[in-house]
């Protein structure tokens, strides 16, 4: 199918073919007709892409400062190519669609094939959308007009906030789509409107709506038009649809609100704020996020938990169907605002028209019918990529996910270490398109099980979120492939014991049996390994102590959910626990830990003790500076020290013949053990770490993550 992607590395806007997204549960998978492009919205990423390097780094100066604090622990190199990497990514444009239900997933109610509804797809010719994020159209509504359901939302969001009531006199700075549709919405609500803008025609659209206007290209004053529209009392409140990086919108409506006015920002403008602008009038200011209640709540989008309609009235899907609703009592009317329509082949002009210097307003896509492209040919979900090579005795590899790690980090290292890379699998198509085109795939797909079904692919490499992660690995075991995991290798006790079962199931064919490998890649790092061989000579038993400044991620991310992510102990901690475990080379046979008292239960002690006497403490801190180092080992043995600084400096202290091993660059193992994994893959021998011990790390972090303390 057609997608369009953007660079934000040059802003430019391309149509690639992408595999149609895989259908998932909670969401509706929709062929669509028509898409809108958000000319505010889109024209910002656009200039940003555009932009050079020193204008996206004022554009984003917390990224600046992360990117920063990276540099001063990690290292200048290192540092780059994540931000290149991530510079690379294309972005999937768009999120104002109408189409048609092609299918839905499990748990999805109130839809069914052959449906026409909106949502806040892509512009793409097929998209999976979160039920939540969907309305169904009325009849009397056509596809063209549906399509400014999701801005008219937005819009709406905005007046809710502002709680109008009949007779008040109402200013929207800034008349855009969103901006004639805040219009409209407010002379529904019975309001007196008084429009501003610099463009003559959105100015008459505005008065065709019924507003007055305030042009700002003829010089005129709108704080003084506020006022005398306000009959001398000022405004009751002020609605900002702008988009500029100016402040003068959000002064200028503190001067144009009366005593205890309202302002709603609902565009993007400058927010360096007077104090006396809303000291004395005891102004009140909020910022609208987007379509509405529910908006970036995971529980709500991606699972599709509504709220209660007692408690939440109107949630971002109830605004698209009030939206609709008034589009088809003709109270909102949008055909005066499509000024452009183009084909889904015709992107690329679409884009040139909305970062150029051309007027424009509404523009449309439009999309091939059924009747000239038959649903199985959109929905294909596999693309070639190149042609395929002969075939070989290596290893031929196959990814389920592409991630940002895994394309910075495990792709590059495959590759490197020589494996012919076959197929790359993606829930949704552009991650994938992406890494395959890249680093030279053959194909990718939306089809994961195609993977495990392809007779040339004999190694399996899962890079997905952690919740897929059991079932993945047993399906390739099953399947015969060689199995690479990233950590964790599973979230719960059963899944760890469904894994034993689906490997011992397999122990009578020793011959043929696959290989399980996690990426614990840090005991594979050279300094690691140094500090291996020097210990091995050291006798008696050891100490460790792990420092880990892991930095806070918010409790909503989806590492700190149970059960998508497991936490951050089964999530990263795991690491650690591997590494010491590595380091003492005997079983561990006891292992506690104490929690600080937080709502994530991130930050935390983890005390080890192993079969020789050796003890370990991991300290897993999420409440450190992201300006400290992130890692730092320290192991004392034998009335000797090692100290492992970040993977970067490693100093002896009392070791004879050694003082220090530095690099020039943090190196934390992964392209050695993407390396040693292959070489045993190739060989038919053993995994380079044995099966019984990385199922003895993973149930230690299982029942730690799991204890009280």
């Amino acid at each position: 199918m057609k997608q369009i992607l953007q660079s934000l590395r040059t802003g430019s806007a391309e149509i690639a073919e992408v595999p149609s997204p895989a259908l998932r549960n909670a969401q509706v998978l929709i062929r669509s007709s028509r898409t809108l492009v958000s000319a505010g919205t889109e024209r910002m990423l656009v200039e940003f892409g555009k932009s050079g390097w020193i204008a996206k780094a004022r554009q984003q100066p917390d990224k600046v400062r992360m990117v920063l604090d990276k540099i001063r622990t990690d290292g200048l190199v290192p540092t780059m190519e994540a931000v290149f990497n991530k510079l690379d990514q294309p972005l999937p444009l768009g999120y104002c669609n109408v189409g048609t239900v092609l299918d839905v997933g499990a748990g999805v109610k109130g839809y069914a094939s052959g449906d026409r509804v909106v949502s806040n797809g892509k512009h793409a010719e097929v998209v999976n959308v979160p039920m939540n994020l969907c309305g169904r159209v009325p009849a009397s509504v056509r596809d063209d007009e549906a399509a400014f359901t999701v801005v008219g939302a937005i819009g709406l969001q905005g007046v809710r906030l502002a709680r109008p009531t009949l007779g008040e006199a109402v200013v929207v700075t800034g008349l855009g789509l969103i901006g004639l549709m805040t219009v409209q919405l407010l002379r529904v609500h019975g309001c007196r409107v008084l429009g501003i803008d610099f463009d003559p025609q959105r100015l008459a659209l505005a008065q065709q709506f019924g507003a007055e206007t305030v042009d700002l290209s003829a010089g005129e004053d709108p704080v003084l038009a506020a006022q005398v529209f306000s009959r001398g009392r000022g405004v009751d409140a002020v609605i900002i649809t702008a988009s500029t990086k100016s402040n003068d919108p959000v002064h200028q409506a503190a001067l144009m609100c009366r005593k205890r006015g309202r302002i709603v920002l609902v565009g993007v403008t400058g927010l360096e704020l007077s104090r006396a602008d809303f000291y004395e009038k005891e102004l009140t200011f909020q910022v609208s996020c987007s379509y509405g209640p529910g908006r970036y709540d995971p529980n709500y989008e991606e699972k599709g938990q509504d709220y209660p309609v007692g408690f939440v009235r109107w949630t971002e899907q109830r605004n698209f169907e009030a939206v609709l609703d008034m589009m088809a009592d003709g109270r909102l009317n949008v055909k005066p605002l499509i000024s452009h329509r183009f084909a889904i082949d015709e992107a690329a002009e679409a884009y040139e028209l909305v970062g150029g210097a051309a007027p424009s307003l509404g523009i449309l896509l439009e999309y091939s019918t059924a009747e000239e492209h038959p649903d199985d040919m959109v929905r294909r979900q596999t693309v070639k990529l190149t042609e395929a090579r002969a075939p070989s005795s290596e290893a031929v590899v196959g990814f389920i996910g592409s991630g940002n790690y895994a394309t910075a980090v495990l792709i590059p290292a495959f590759a490197a270490a020589g494996s012919r890379l076959k197929v790359v699998a993606s829930s949704g198509g552009v991650s994938g398109v992406h890494a395959g085109r890249k680093f030279g795939f053959e194909e990718m797909t939306t089809d994961t099980g195609s993977v495990f079904a392809d007779p040339l692919v004999n190694t399996v490499v899962i890079t997905t979120r952690h919740d897929s992660h059991a079932s993945l690995v047993c399906q390739a075991l099953e399947a015969g492939k060689h199995v690479f995991v990233e950590k964790p290798l599973c979230l719960t006790l059963e899944e760890l014991q469904n894994i034993e079962n689906a490997y011992s199931s397999l122990a009578t064919l020793t011959s043929a049996q696959p290989l399980l490998m996690v990426g614990f890649n840090r005991r594979f790092a050279p300094q690691v390994r140094k500090t291996k061989s020097l210990i091995e000579g050291a006798k008696g038993p050891k100490a460790f102590v792990m420092t880990v400044n892991a930095g806070a991620i918010p409790i909503e991310h989806w590492t700190q959910d149970p059960t998508v992510g497991g936490g951050r102990i089964v999530g990263e901690a795991c690491h650690f626990i591997d590494l010491l475990r590595h380091l003492a080379g005997v079983p561990i046979d006891h292992y506690s830990v104490t929690r600080m008292d937080a709502a994530t239960a991130d930050t935390a002690t983890i005390q080890l003790s192993f079969a020789d006497g050796s003890i370990g403490t991991i300290s897993y801190f999420a409440n450190g500076s992201k300006s400290f180092p992130k890692e730092r080992l320290e192991v004392f043995a034998a009335g000797r020290v090692l100290q492992l600084d970040n993977f970067r400096k490693l100093i002896g202290f009392g070791w004879p013949g050694f003082s220090k091993m530095n690099l020039w660059r943090q190196d934390k193992g992964q392209k050695a053990c993407a390396k040693a994994f292959l070489e045993s893959v190739r060989a038919g021998g053993s995994a380079p770490i044995p099966f019984d011990e990385i199922v003895e790390v993973s149930r230690a972090t299982l029942e730690i993550a799991g204890a009280s303390g």
